[in-house]
């Protein structure tokens, strides 16, 4: 039986969904995570509303959205093995994930850590956060509400 094999029937048994990072996605640093000034943060998104999700690091997760929006829920603390595996699971009777719910790693050999979420805030990708200045150093772009 292959491993993966195995991973689903543990998963299965366990009642998590499965949620991974393709293998073929660059790895991402932490320092590339931002929110721009003035977002509010939501408590809860909809379940049928995550397409899919890539986990950053121990603490950092993008929930992809349907209608082409990224949110970002940055753990309230570290969770151990979360950015190795880059599986987590969850359940919840209710059709949302809220800032309250607990994911649990999922590991080849069936449960790891299990970390509370935090709020979730609209994603703004590194290249719009910042522009190169003329001597190829990243300066700060201005927002609407900073001028």
């Amino acid at each position: 039986m292959s491993r993966s094999t195995c991973l689903l029937i543990i998963v299965s048994l366990l009642g998590l969904p499965v949620h991974s990072a393709g293998a073929q996605e660059q790895e991402a640093q932490p320092e590339a995570v931002s929110t721009p000034a003035g977002t509010e943060a939501e408590r809860c998104v909809s379940l049928r509303s995550i397409s899919s999700t890539r986990v950053l690091d121990d603490q950092t997760i993008l929930f992809e959205m349907n209608g082409n929006r990224t949110l970002v829920n940055r753990l309230p603390r570290r969770c151990p093995g979360l950015r190795f595996e880059k599986r987590f699971g969850y359940q919840t009777s209710l059709s949302q994930l809220c800032s309250t719910d607990i994911i649990t790693v999922i590991t080849d050999h069936g449960r790891g850590a299990s970390c509370g979420l935090g709020t979730f805030t609209v994603w703004v990708p590194p290249e719009e956060v910042a522009a190169p200045a003329g001597d190829g150093k990243l300066v700060p772009v201005e927002t609407p509400a900073e001028k």
